[in-house]
């Protein structure tokens, strides 16, 4: 696959101790479908599946196994933790900025090397007997966990380094898509299987499915280095934050923060308990499990399909505005649902207008935004750094949800979610001037 100049992004200028490389000239925009679906897309989506696959193989393929297993609910509970690399990545992100591989490069090396350890763990993983070996099959599940989180580090910047920021948003939304896809088939097919198969042979099943994104990272070309990667650890470490703080001075940096911690703060805090939720206005499991599931995930595929194509025409800032719109009136629909009581028509409604609109639109434009930020050079650091923060809320904040709808009832809770949503908002004249269609 090949990859030409048009799919090099150019480095942000910046001033002080972190010199950027010149930008290069601006290439033309393709025309027609080309301008939508071309070589970049086709890896952004091998590779977002590839990024999803080990994650849904963690919540769903493996807890089947051990549940399946006789593995009691205590142990079962405690398996949780495995997920904390995920949470924690931005601590070795500096390593994937630092260190390159001398036949294939700095994305792709770290590309190949966690797809293929992924695909041999995987395998091994069921191979262990969960009940004599509970201990070797938490190292695992962790080990797993390490390298998934280390792959969607290098990932991430791949992405941002091959796209042009006109095409950020589609392969953002492409990406986010092709994650959730890959829930299918730990979460389905390999389910399946495990009923007609014994589950060593599922593991390596499903493990397979990790070959086509490491053919595809073999296939694709390294992104053209614009200016100076870092030197040394502490280079890797520094120069990220350097950079951020020189670009534009600290006054801008505080605000691009700040809005990376609010946009989504709103519309997470109202999904968190959304089970709960609907077992509270009335619906049954049944409904819940083919209504809720289904209609999300597929109105997020479509919003993120809408988004990213969409989000050509207006250009990230103004997405931000319109999308964010839409992510923040899709509340209301939540909050109508907790007065009417369990009608299934407008539960499908409002869950796929809030999949829509805030798994598909939002999240197409906050992820090309965040990509946006990050400096070329040091893509993996910031984009870690960044895409931690924006996970704060949804791990920490969204704990006070519960004792929020105790004090509220849900009505209030949704109206205050939606409250929740304007700060973030009001930021968007400062950090994404609409005159500024970029």
């Amino acid at each position: 696959m090949k990859t030409d100049n048009e799919d090099i992004i150019a480095a942000k200028p910046a001033q002080g101790p972190v010199p950027a490389p010149e930008k290069p000239a601006a290439q033309p925009t393709p025309s027609g479908w080309q301008a939508f679906f071309n070589r970049r897309m086709l890896a952004i989506l091998f590779l977002g599946f590839s990024s999803g696959l080990p994650l849904f193989i963690l919540l769903n393929l493996l807890q089947a196994w051990l549940a399946t297993s006789g593995l009691n609910v205590k142990a079962l509970g405690l398996f949780a933790l495995v997920m904390f690399p995920y949470t924690w990545k931005f601590l070795w992100s500096p390593l994937m900025d630092r260190f390159s591989f001398p036949t294939m490069g700095r994305r792709r090396g770290w590309m190949a090397l966690t797809q293929f350890a992924l695909f041999i763990a995987i395998g091994y993983l069921g191979g262990l007997d969960p009940l004599t070996d509970v201990a070797r099959i938490a190292i695992m599940a962790s080990v797993i966990a390490f390298l998934s989180a280390s792959q969607d580090i290098v990932i991430d910047a791949y992405r941002r380094e091959i796209l042009p920021d006109n095409e950020q948003g589609l392969g953002a939304a492409l990406h986010v898509n092709a994650y959730k896809l890959a829930g299918l088939v730990p979460g389905s097919l390999s389910l399946i299987l495990a009923d007609r198969m014994p589950w060593q042979g599922v593991f390596w099943v499903t493990a397979a499915f990790m070959l086509p994104g490491l053919f595809c990272t073999l296939l694709v070309r390294e992104p053209q280095v614009y200016g100076a990667p870092p030197k040394s650890i502490r280079d890797a470490v520094v120069l990220p934050f350097k950079e951020f703080i020189a670009r534009d001075g600290w006054n801008k940096a505080l605000w691009v923060l700040g809005f990376i911690f609010l946009f989504k703060l709103g519309d997470s805090m109202a999904t968190a308990l959304s089970t709960k939720f609907y077992l509270d206005v009335g619906f049954t499991m049944t409904q819940i499990g083919v209504i809720a599931k289904t209609t999300g995930l597929w109105a997020s595929i479509a919003g993120g399909i809408v988004g990213g194509v969409w989000m050509v025409k207006l250009g990230i800032n103004r997405a931000l505005w319109v999308f964010g719109v839409i992510q923040a009136v899709a509340i209301f629909g939540f909050a109508w649902l907790a007065v009417s009581g369990p009608n299934p028509v407008l539960l499908g409604a409002a869950i796929g207008f809030e999949a829509f609109g805030s798994l598909g639109l939002g999240s197409a434009a906050f992820v090309a935004y965040i990509s946006r930020e990050t400096d070329p050079r040091y893509t993996a650091t910031q984009y870690a750094l960044f895409s931690s923060l924006a996970a704060v809320p949804r791990t920490f904040i969204n704990s006070m949800a519960g004792y929020i709808v105790a004090g509220t009832g849900w009505f209030w809770f949704f109206i205050i979610c939606f409250l929740l949503t304007i700060p973030g908002m009001m930021m968007l004249p400062k950090i994404a001037p609409w005159k500024e269609s970029r």
